[in-house]
């Protein structure tokens, strides 16, 4: 709402009808648009980035470590560097990269025969199993002596 005959007298005028000729872009709406609000001082820039880099790589630390189990190991990874890339380039880059090699293989992965695909998924799953061993034996379970000792009581 425009105030006339104000104290400032035409300035609202004048002011409005500069906004109306300007080049500049509207303010964006949303989230990007609260982000914006927030980036436009320092303190929120650098508050911004502190918390979008701290849960970042945390995501990215827990994917990291979920990657070797069974589980969404590498989407974790993948969405911790898109928290990084709303604040951090670099962060844009490597997710951008990690797109267009997951994509690449995936594309190799759909023209393979059959099986090499058998292959993959052999080879996934024994990988897999030997990390969930290991992992559980540091834990303190071993789970041949379990079976063994299973093996033993029935057949006993």
């Amino acid at each position: 709402m425009q105030i006339q005959d104000s104290d400032t007298g035409d300035a609202d005028m004048i002011k409005g009808e500069a906004a109306d000729r300007s080049s500049m872009p509207e303010r964006r709406t949303g989230l990007q648009g609260w982000l914006d609000g927030i980036r436009s001082t320092r303190t929120g820039a650098l508050t911004l980035k502190i918390v979008f880099g701290v849960i970042g790589t945390l995501m990215v630390v827990a994917g990291l470590i979920m990657v070797p189990f069974p589980g969404p190991g590498w989407a974790v990874v993948f969405a911790g560097l898109a928290v990084l890339a709303v604040e951090f380039h670099w962060a844009r880059k490597v997710l951008d990269f990690g797109k267009r090699t997951l994509h690449a293989w995936m594309e190799w992965y759909k023209r393979q025969g059959w099986l090499v695909r058998v292959v993959v998924l052999i080879v996934t799953v024994a990988v897999a199993g030997v990390i969930v061993y290991f992992g559980l034996r540091t834990l303190g379970i071993d789970l041949i002596e379990i079976a063994r000792r299973y093996i033993e009581t029935r057949s006993a």
